[in-house]
């Protein structure tokens, strides 16, 4: 861990690739991350309204700090176009000193 801060890493899926881009812009433009990371297409298999429901989707990975989980929450669901959006996020254990150094300069404005 980098100061007093712990990162961590959000993900979410999408099914359009320009709102994921969208969403990644916003989160970067506004420092609520330093990186947003667009994979896809992926396949996705999922329970819904009592059916096994096939999708394809991106997945977007974003680097951040534990402190602004709860804003780039409400910005992701704030554009998202499903009822009950994919939202998780994993703390990381370890980051390289500098990477840490280089996260903390993108999100200083954010970070109290």
């Amino acid at each position: 861990m980098t100061n007093k801060h712990q990162f961590i890493q959000i993900y979410f899926t999408i099914d359009n690739r320009e709102k994921a881009e969208e969403i990644a812009n916003l989160l970067v433009e506004t420092q609520l991350a330093a990186c947003v990371q667009i994979s896809g297409p992926i396949q996705s298999l999922y329970h819904w309204a009592g059916k096994i429901e096939k999708a394809t989707e991106w997945k977007c990975t974003i680097k951040t700090a534990k402190e602004l989980y709860q804003e780039v929450r409400a910005l992701i669901k704030s554009k998202h176009s499903y009822e009950i959006p994919e939202i998780f996020s994993q703390e990381v254990a370890e980051v390289d000193p500098d990477y840490g150094k280089w996260l903390i300069k993108m999100l200083k404005r954010n970070l109290r």
